[in-house]
């Protein structure tokens, strides 16, 4: 589908979701954000759903200032996958060893590595700037600087909620890992401080919701969110590719015989803030739950744990600031899951996938989520799908 126009205070307002089917809160939120005075569009991604400020699935682009609640807590969070030379014909009957090695290699929920991962011993590790990075965690807010111990020791690790690490099957056989995650807790840390630092200052009191607001260019405050939120989604991206080097040396492990190749691995950011050209203006572009589709670029849509997801290219359609959907979308809430599904329910919903099927990711269930075939289909303008993966394993945090 193309998408559905509805005007707005001071943009439209361009949907490439059914109007009918989003939530009324989310609909609101929508409209508050375009009432934005700094605001120069808004794109609503397919997977939309009700968020705090703003909706998760919304692309908001402004002129000389950023929303911090328009990204959301966990800066940086996104996508990473790789292609193997494994099919599923090298995969064993019973998956359940493999998943218990992926979750000693890499930690999950609230847990952290004992000691540092040192990047140099992980195979094909893009080190560089990796001290300089490090280095600049000197410059991050006060408020945040004691963390520093656990930031070090929790990068390479998982996280909760609906991050996850998958083995999956392409069409063709071939396997695929992908996994999913963000800037743990330091990002989170971050973000609350500048949304709480941006709801105090003056300009932001009249708003329509205090959650939404912003930093204005050349000013101090502007200078030290952007200083942080470009550091933790770095920390974001850094964490992913680290990840996806202790997945691989599992793999490298456990099927020693085949010796396992990996294609470049894909990686995207979607609740991120970048800076981006449109019509002759230079716009901090914010996605909170919408990946980049510039056109030929390789982005990651996932389903829900029992579904699959989707390799996708962009086309590049300048109307959704070349955005496209960061999955499918939850359609309840954790705790309306919760109350409505049942263990049994979600053995059920993901049989013939290793995973957690226990009460404690009853949340996560595939009926909690929208279809992920449709969000594709609503989005043929915005990308096209270059492979559909099936997970046969699932680590949950």
């Amino acid at each position: 589908m193309s998408y559905v126009e509805i005007p707005g205070a001071k943009v439209p307002i361009r949907m490439w979701a059914d109007p009918a089917t989003v939530e009324d809160g989310a609909m609101q939120q929508l409209r508050n954000v375009a009432t934005l005075p700094w605001i120069k569009g808004l794109a609503v991604m397919p997977d939309v759903h009700y968020g705090k400020g703003a909706t998760v699935g919304s692309v908001i682009a402004m002129h000389g200032a950023v929303c911090p609640a328009a990204v959301g807590v966990d800066i940086g969070c996104g996508m990473s996958a790789v292609k193997t030379s494994l099919t599923a014909n090298d995969l064993p009957g019973d998956l359940s060893r493999l998943r218990s090695k992926i979750e000693q290699a890499i930690p999950v929920g609230r847990g952290m590595h004992d000691d540092p991962v040192d990047p140099g011993r992980l195979h094909g590790f893009p080190t560089a700037g990796w001290e300089n990075f490090w280095a600049r965690f000197g410059g991050v807010a006060d408020a945040v600087k004691f963390r520093e111990d656990r930031a070090v020791k929790q990068m390479g690790t998982l996280g909760s909620g609906n991050h996850f690490i998958e083995f999956c099957l392409d069409g063709s056989g071939a396997v695929w890992l992908m996994l999913h995650s963000g800037s743990r807790n330091i990002g989170k840390e971050l973000a609350d401080h500048h949304i709480g630092t941006a709801q105090k200052l003056p300009h932001n009191q009249g708003l329509i919701d205090r959650d939404l607001a912003v930093f204005i260019a050349d000013t101090p405050q502007m200078a030290a969110y952007r200083n942080d939120l470009f550091w933790a989604q770095e920390y974001a991206k850094y964490n992913r590719a680290i990840m996806m080097g202790l997945f691989q040396d599992v793999v490298r492990k456990e099927f020693k015989k085949a010796r396992v190749t990996f294609e470049p691995v894909i990686s995207c950011h979607h609740n991120y803030v970048a800076e981006e050209r449109y019509e002759d203006m230079e716009l901090l572009v914010t996605r909170k739950g919408a990946i980049r589709a510039g056109s030929g670029e390789f982005g990651i849509i996932p389903g829900s744990m029992g579904t699959g997801s989707y390799i996708v290219k962009g086309l590049g359609n300048a109307a959704s600031f070349n955005s496209a959907s960061h999955g499918a979308g939850r359609r309840m809430s954790r705790n309306a899951a919760k109350r409505r599904f049942s263990t049994q329910d979600l053995e059920d919903q993901t049989r013939g996938v290793e995973c957690r099927k226990d009460s404690g990711v009853v949340d996560e269930i595939p009926a909690a989520y929208k279809p992920i075939e449709q969000v594709i289909d609503q989005q043929r303008d915005l990308v096209e799908v270059v492979a559909r993966l099936k997970q046969v394993i699932c680590v949950k945090g």
